[in-house]
C-alpha cells in the first residue's frame, strides 16, 4: 500500500511519528510485508510460518500491573499480579515510543467482545508485520476505522530491550498493563500470545468489577437446539479440541464472557496448539490452517515446506493462530445463549481422576476455584515425575481480581440457569504418566457428546469414595471397565495412595481460599482413604 493511499492517522497522543506507520493492512499486504522483512517464510498450505525468537510462551514473572489509585486496593497483589510504578512507565512509554519511532510499524484498530454492549476498542502498534497479522486474526475487526482514539493502546517491539536497573523492570522484556492510561507496553518478547493475554487481563479486571459479567478462560460451543456449552481448562486440556466439533457451531475457544442472557466470544480468532496435530484427529484446526494463519515456532521436514508437527526442538509450544472463519461451522457473530452444560477439563498424570463425573454446585465451585490440571515435562531430560498445577479459575495467570471475585459470579448464575457442571480427565487412566496411557480423545468425545444429548440422565451413577464425584456407570461407545479409574489400574493399592496423595494436594492448596468458602464449598473437599500403605 503506497503512502498516497493510507488512512490518515493522527499518532501525536502517543508521541509517534504516524509518517513511519502502515495502517490497517489487510491480510495480503501483511503476509507480503513480513516476507518482504525476512519475518518467515509461507507453507505449503499458505500460512505464514515465523519464529518469535528467545520466547516461545509467556513470561508470568515479568507481567506487571501498574499500582495507582485505580488499582491499589483492588488488584490481587502478589505471585501472579506484579506491582510496577507509574512513574518508571511513564519513562518506559516514552524510550519505547522513541524506539519505534526510528522504524516502520504497523498500526491496527480492532476491537474486543463480540457482543455489541461490551464492545472494547484497541489500538495495536507493533514493530513487526506478523504480530499485526495476529492482531488482525485473533481480535474483532471493524467493518470501517474507527472513529475515536481506542479505548485500550497495545505497543509492542520485541527488539526493544529494557534496562532493569534504570526501568524497574525484572528483566529486558517485559509486559505492563496501566489500567488508568489503559495502555499496554510489551518489549523484548517477539511471543505474540503476550498481546492476547494482555487484552484477556484486561477484560478481566473490568467486566466483573464494572459490569458484573463473569469473564472466563474456557472454549465454547452451541448444538443445533440452541444449548450451549463451555469448557473450562489450562492450556493442554483439550479445550480447543475439544470445542471444535463438527456436530455444533464453535463460539470460541479460550475467552468468553457470561453475561446477562447470553455468552460472548471476546476474540475473533483462535490461537491453538499444533503439537502432534493431524487431519485425522483434529481435522477442524487442521484445515484452518491456510493463507492468513499464522504459525509459531514449527519446523518444516527437511527439504520442504511441509510442516513436521511432530518435530518440537524449537518448543512444545507450537502454535497456530487464524480467525474463527477458517473454521467452517463457526458462529458469526460469536454470540449464544446462557449454558446448559458446563465442562471443567483436567489432564490428570497421575491417573486417579475419573474420565467423566457430575458435580454438584459446591463440588463444581470448589474445582473452579482449584483450577487443578498435572503439566508434564515430557521430553526434558531427568524429567519423570507430573508437576501439580493448580491455577485458580482455570485461569489464575489472568486474573487481577481475587478468584473470589470470579467464584462469586459464577456460583450464582450456575445456581439461576441450572446448569450441569461436569469435571473431565483428558489425562491418563490405568497408572501415572509414564505407566498408564492418555485417555483416547475418542473417548473422551463420546462421554462429552453422551452429556450435551442427556443420554447420561439415563443412567447409574457411583460416588468416587475419595472425591466424591458422582460417576456413570456406563456410557454409549466407552468401554464401561474405564469409567471408574480405580478398575484401570493393575495396584489397587497404588491407586489409593496415589489418590491420597492428589486428595492431600487439593486439601493444601485450598487452604488460601478458606475465608470465602461457603458450606457447600467446604463439604467437597477430597477425603483420605484410610488403611492405604
Amino acid at each position: 500500500m503506497s503512502k498516497a493511499f493510507m488512512p490518515k492517522l493522527d499518532l501525536c497522543y502517543l508521541n509517534l511519528n504516524s509518517d513511519n506507520a502502515l495502517y490497517q493492512l489487510d491480510v495480503a499486504q501483511l503476509v507480503q510485508e513480513a516476507l518482504q522483512n525476512g519475518e518467515g517464510t509461507l507453507a505449503d498450505s499458505g500460512a505464514l510460518a515465523i519464529d518469535t525468537g528467545k520466547f516461545t510462551g509467556r513470561s508470568p514473572k515479568d507481567r506487571f500491573i501498574v499500582c495507582d489509585s485505580l488499582t491499589r486496593n483492588s488488584v490481587w497483589w502478589g505471585d501472579v499480579n506484579f506491582k510496577f510504578d507509574p512513574h518508571k512507565f511513564d519513562l518506559l512509554q516514552h524510550k519505547l515510543t522513541s524506539h519505534i519511532n526510528e522504524r516502520k510499524y504497523y498500526v491496527r484498530d480492532a476491537y474486543a467482545c463480540a457482543a455489541e454492549d461490551y464492545k472494547t476498542t484497541i489500538r495495536v502498534v507493533t514493530e513487526t508485520a506478523y504480530q499485526n497479522l495476529f492482531a488482525h486474526n485473533l481480535f474483532l475487526n471493524p467493518e470501517g476505522q474507527l472513529g475515536a482514539i481506542p479505548e485500550w493502546t497495545i505497543i509492542a517491539s520485541p527488539s526493544f530491550l529494557a534496562d532493569p536497573a534504570v526501568d524497574g523492570t525484572r528483566q529486558p522484556n517485559f509486559s505492563i498493563l496501566n489500567f488508568s492510561k489503559k495502555m499496554i507496553l510489551i518489549g523484548g518478547s517477539g511471543y505474540t500470545g503476550e498481546i492476547k493475554k494482555g487484552i484477556f487481563s484486561v477484560l478481566n479486571f473490568i467486566l466483573p468489577m464494572q459490569r458484573n459479567t463473569l469473564s472466563m478462560h474456557c472454549s465454547a460451543n452451541v448444538g443445533k437446539a440452541g444449548d450451549t456449552a463451555i469448557f473450562f481448562g489450562l492450556s493442554g486440556t483439550g479445550k480447543t479440541t475439544l470445542s471444535a466439533d463438527p456436530e455444533r457451531g464453535l463460539i470460541g475457544d479460550d475467552e468468553h464472557g457470561w453475561g446477562n442472557g447470553s455468552v460472548f466470544n471476546f476474540e475473533g480468532g483462535c490461537y491453538a496448539k499444533c503439537v502432534d496435530l493431524t487431519a485425522e484427529k483434529e481435522p477442524q484446526i487442521f484445515n484452518a490452517i491456510k493463507f492468513g494463519a499464522l504459525l509459531e515456532n514449527i519446523n518444516y521436514f527437511p527439504g520442504t515446506r511441509t510442516v513436521d508437527f511432530n518435530n518440537i526442538t524449537k518448543t512444545e509450544n507450537t502454535r497456530v493462530a487464524y480467525p474463527i472463519s477458517h473454521i467452517y461451522n463457526a458462529i458469526v457473530p460469536s454470540i449464544a445463549a446462557d449454558p446448559k452444560n458446563i465442562f471443567f477439563l483436567t489432564a490428570d498424570a497421575f491417573g486417579v481422576m475419573p474420565p467423566i463425573s457430575k458435580l454438584n454446585n459446591g463440588q463444581a465451585m470448589f474445582h473452579f476455584v482449584s483450577g487443578y490440571t498435572a503439566k508434564v515435562a515430557g521430553t526434558e531430560a531427568g524429567i519423570t515425575e507430573p508437576q501439580l498445577t493448580f491455577s485458580a479459575c482455570f485461569g489464575k495467570a489472568f486474573l487481577p481480581l481475587h478468584p473470589a471475585s470470579y467464584a462469586a459470579l459464577l456460583g450464582e448464575k450456575m445456581k439461576r440457569h441450572a446448569v450441569n457442571v461436569w469435571l473431565v480427565n483428558t489425562g491418563w487412566s490405568g497408572g501415572g504418566y509414564g505407566v498408564g496411557k492418555r485417555i483416547k480423545l475418542s473417548y473422551t468425545r463420546a462421554m462429552i457428546s453422551a452429556a450435551l444429548n442427556g443420554e447420561l440422565e439415563k443412567v447409574e451413577f457411583m460416588a468416587d469414595p475419595v472425591f466424591g464425584l458422582q460417576m456413570p456407570v456406563s456410557c454409549p461407545n466407552v468401554p464401561s471397565e474405564i469409567l471408574n479409574p480405580r478398575n484401570t489400574w493393575e495396584d489397587k493399592q497404588k491407586y489409593d495412595s496415589k489418590a491420597n496423595e492428589l486428595a492431600l494436594a487439593f486439601t493444601d492448596n485450598f487452604r488460601q481460599f478458606e475465608d470465602f468458602a461457603n458450606v457447600e464449598m467446604r463439604a467437597a473437599l477430597p477425603k483420605v482413604v484410610e488403611n492405604v500403605t
